[in-house]
């Protein structure tokens, strides 16, 4: 804070000396318009903005054609640019994200996920969720979000017509990014939410 404090004493003491020569109402009016184009801002480290890693992965589902009712229609989303799944039996999933609302991000986002049967490999994927309302997203946002035994997502391609109904005001999708694996449900999934 000192810094920036210092740092406009200096720009406004450096923009006077110039104009020392012009009348006071020009000068007044030069300082004026100096000091009101200089807005400091509240979260001035905070800028609330996306990871590049999540804009990415947004841009992959945006390009999905059969996808842009569901960015139009619902009340938010929550996007996880990577989560890693492997499993032999017994199985585990990891990722982190970030939730939107009317599209602007409000916060951050992890996905973990424990899982019991035949499974057998590792898998990379994107996971984008749909909250069909207000009342679907905020019982997301209110933290400790889980899907029940028998949650599944659709699996999409690019290029492919995705659909995929609300189930308890929640549409999931996931985008392949390598690997195989037996197993495709998301199931026992747990969200935690950190808003900005």
């Amino acid at each position: 804070m000192k810094i920036l404090s210092l740092l406009f004493m200096f720009i406004v003491v450096f923009a006077q000396d110039p104009l020392k020569a012009k009348s006071n109402s020009q000068h007044s009016n030069t300082t004026n318009v100096l000091i009101s184009g200089w807005k400091p801002s509240k979260n001035f480290n905070n800028e609330n903005k996306a990871n590049f890693k999540t804009i990415e992965a947004l841009k992959k589902f945006k390009s999905i054609r059969r996808l842009k009712l569901y960015f139009k229609e619902a009340a938010g989303f929550a996007v996880f640019p990577n989560i890693a799944k492997a499993g032999l039996g017994f199985g585990g999933a990891r990722g982190s994200g970030e939730v939107f609302e009317d599209g602007k991000v409000i916060g951050s986002t992890t996905v973990t996920q424990l899982s019991f049967g035949f499974q057998m490999g590792g898998q990379a994927f994107s996971q984008i969720i749909f909250f069909q309302n207000k009342r679907d997203l905020d019982k997301f946002t209110d933290g400790n979000f889980e899907f029940g035994a028998s949650a599944s997502a659709a699996l999409i391609t690019e290029g492919a017509n995705a659909s995929v109904d609300y189930t308890n005001g929640v549409a999931v999708m996931t985008f392949s990014k390598g690997g195989l694996m037996y197993e495709a449900s998301i199931g026992g999934q747990k969200f935690t939410f950190k808003g900005y």
